[in-house]
């Protein structure tokens, strides 16, 4: 297979220039650099060497962020540039949804649950709409690998990524970068930042990206009918530090997105093969659908959000105690043409309303602030969630559904020093999960209910709660100065989830009990070649018990969670940086993941299958299928779990006299073997996707500017994301080859 043949020159390209992409980290190399940068990180909620946590975890910052999000890209660009993650969505620039070692969530519901939390400035984002926040103005990325519910919590069982926001301080500093590309994208990002008085300091960030819509309709005649996007976001920082001992550090942040949702491409599988057809085209689609009574509705998006924090420290000596109190509201739709296609037969068109979302967190901390051999934290943590979903679809009406959600908990954490080579760190966290769900209007203004295909149905209130611990254990052994060794087990829990979209077209809510995952890793991490390599690598295995899953599709296109018996998955990641040279630096990376769902009961209804009207459904279903229809899922891997990762990137720099530099910087991405759904087909399999991107430009080191051409995607392959299988085998593409121009000026 052609995925071992990529774990295989992935392997061979690592040890050839002893590369990997540990964290791939800021790769902004200043010139005549002999060693690499240390990076520190945030991962047990104190500052450390990332050399000394024992936990797998990847970092991205500097140059490699820069590149990637330089055509305009949404969060979804982060999918495989680290080891072990991937992301992909059906619902746009908003609702992402993330795997961290092969374990995630399909389900593209408004108020599905994901094992990955994403952290953003300290402040968890719960809802997938809030997940995808804009990203600028960005310090570092971490990516926790591996169950998180000590410290962070449920719905942490995958990992965590989390974002930290370049802070205020008392010196005048800023940035302005612009951007220009194909498809009139254009991308516009600065900072400033100082301090407003002695003790008070500022720091404003704002970010503009759009492009124009490219994407013909078909059906309609209508030329450069979606594809494009409008997108404004700010974040205001104020930094309060009257004394030594206290600060408080003030975010007020917010959103405003209108554009196009997925772009759904009917029919573009042919029965039996995999790839993509000859009817496939990235520029035309073919909607007919006109649900808002407007004319052609190609798929439009619309999200705004608002969102405040305050964190307070406190040093009391031996002590430092933190708080963090959080609001987050949003609201908005998005409307698809999920057929993705004209065939009147299958219109299925469908718009999402997310209404009145607020989101309150509360986390208190107490944490030691000495030299001894112990170190310790504790804390409280409060969560509150409320929203409604409103679906409406044309023949059956509008309904809606009430959500809430409260959460508290109390954790703690402790690390001891045995010896100046051992450490030891334990932790335990009891969490409390409280779930609802009510049915409120339903069917409104639907045709179904006039002709008296369906009606106003009764439903009893949903209410769910549980409590459950979650504990880890690791060592860390330091075998050297340069090298050190650790292992750690991890258990965590996703906390239970209800279903209500369904309610929309007369099908019942469903119930997903709490998953619990039991992890063991371990892993090496060292500085070699003089501090000029940096190379880590950890091996993991992990169960979950009660694994939530949502099986999507069957000829009603109904979405049900379930839980299988167990999932079980095992592998390595591989993870480095080499300074060749102090013109020369590469990095790498490789992770393998298998995955398998054990439950020999659990069955599904593939790819449109409707026993009651003897259709087998529209794919080529490779599982075992004993009654005819339905299709046995043990045995498969997860959904959307990619079996392997690599990407690599290279920065080569010339210097142009003592003032700047000509640098040339390209990273590339590579995806092996992924099962897009819970049963097995031969058109819903992907393989051997890749994707590179390229900046070559100039930096100016005395007057601070940088000028570059930048490509995404620029060799334009067209790989398949998603799909949609209860109709016709519709598809999801990445986005297109975008080329451009950058220019970037700081002040210091």
């Amino acid at each position: 297979m052609r995925t071992h043949k990529l774990a295989s020159l992935a392997l061979a390209v690592s040890a050839a220039f002893s590369t990997s992409i540990l964290a791939q980290e800021a790769e902004t190399i200043q010139k005549k650099e002999t060693a690499l940068e240390q990076i520190t990180v945030t991962a047990q909620k104190r500052t450390q060497s990332i050399q000394e946590v024992p936990i797998s975890v990847a970092t991205l910052s500097g140059e490699k962020f820069e590149s990637l999000f330089s055509g305009g890209e949404d969060i979804l660009a982060l999918a495989v540039r680290v080891p072990g993650l991937y992301a992909e969505s059906s619902n746009g620039r908003v609702a992402p949804r993330f795997y961290i070692r092969g374990l995630g969530n399909t389900d593209f519901d408004l108020a599905a649950s994901q094992p990955v939390s994403i952290i953003m400035d300290e402040v968890v984002m719960e809802n997938v709409v809030l997940k995808s926040f804009p990203l600028f103005d960005v310090q570092q990325v971490e990516v926790l690998r591996g169950p998180q519910g000590t410290l962070f919590g449920r719905n942490t069982t995958a990992g965590i990524i989390k974002f930290d926001t370049v802070k205020p301080t008392q010196d005048l500093e800023g940035y302005a970068k612009a951007g220009f590309g194909s498809y009139g994208t254009m991308n516009f990002e600065g900072a400033v930042g100082g301090g407003l008085t002695d003790e008070l300091s500022a720091r404003l960030s704002v970010l503009s990206q759009e492009r124009d819509d490219y994407i013909d309709n078909a059906a309609t005649g209508q030329k450069d009918a979606l594809g494009g996007f409008d997108e404004k976001a700010y974040r205001l920082q104020l930094l309060w530090e009257p004394s030594d001992d206290f600060s408080a550090l003030l975010n007020v942040h917010g959103r405003e997105l209108e554009g196009t949702a997925s772009i759904f491409r009917g029919n573009v599988f042919n029965k039996g093969e995999n790839g993509l057809n000859a009817s496939y085209d990235r520029d035309t689609v073919s909607y007919d659908s006109d649900l808002l009574g407007t004319g052609a509705d190609n798929n439009p998006q619309e999200y705004d959000g608002f969102g405040t924090s305050l964190k307070l420290e406190y040093d009391m000596d031996d002590v430092t105690f933190t708080s963090i109190s959080a609001i987050e509201t949003a609201d908005g739709y998005s409307l698809g043409d999920v057929d993705g296609d004209s065939i009147a037969s299958q219109n299925f068109v469908t718009q999402d309303k997310l209404n009145d979302l607020e989101q309150y967190t509360q986390e208190f901390r107490l944490s030691s602030n000495t030299t001894d051999a112990m170190n310790w934290q504790v804390g409280a943590f409060y969560y509150d969630a409320s929203f409604n979903v409103t679906s409406v679809d044309g023949f059956f009406g509008a309904t809606t559904v009430f959500h809430d959600n409260k959460t508290w908990a109390l954790f703690g954490q402790t690390s001891y020093q045995v010896n100046e080579k051992l450490n030891i760190t334990g932790g335990l966290r009891y969490t409390h999960d409280d779930k609802s769900l009510i049915v409120g209007e339903q069917n409104v203004d639907g045709f179904a209910v006039l002709i008296g295909f369906a009606g106003v149905q009764e439903y009893d209130d949903i209410h769910v709660d549980d409590g459950q611990m979650s504990y880890e254990l690791s060592a860390n052994y330091r075998v050297t100065d340069d090298m050190s060794v650790f292992a750690r087990y991890a258990n965590g829990f996703r906390a239970q989830t209800i279903q209500g979209r369904d309610v929309a077209f007369e099908g019942s809510p469903s119930v997903a009990e709490a998953e619990t995952i039991n992890s063991f890793e371990v892993g090496v991490k060292s500085d070699l070649l003089d501090d000029t390599l940096r190379l880590n690598a950890a091996a993991f295995y992990y169960t979950v018990d009660d694994m939530q899953f949502s099986a999507i599709g069957g000829g009603n296109n109904f979405t049900a969670l379930v839980n299988a018996d167990k999932g079980e998955a095992y592998g390595f990641e591989v993870d480095a940086q080499w300074l060749a040279t102090d013109e020369l630096t590469f990095t790498a990376g490789y992770s393998y993941n298998h995955t398998e769902i054990k439950d020999d009961t659990l069955t599904v209804a593939p790819c449109g299958t409707s026993a009651d009207a003897g259709f087998t459904g529209y794919c080529t279903v490779l599982d075992p299928r004993a009654d005819g229809f339905s299709a046995s899922i043990d045995g498969n891997p997860f959904p959307q779990a990619p079996e392997s990762i690599f990407n690599f990137t290279a920065r080569y720099t010339v210097p142009m006299g003592d003032d700047g530099e000509f640098f040339i910087f390209t990273d590339w991405a590579f995806q092996g073997e992924t099962n897009l759904f819970l049963y097995e087909a031969v058109e819903f399999t992907t393989d051997d996707n890749f994707e590179g991107g390229l900046r070559i430009g100039y930096e100016n080191f005395e007057h601070n500017y940088t000028v570059a051409l930048f490509g995404r995607n620029i060799t334009d392959e067209d790989n398949v994301k998603g799909a949609i299988d209860f109709a016709n085998l519709t598809g999801i593409v990445n986005e297109p080859r975008i080329l451009g121009v950058e220019v970037k000026y700081s002040f210091y």
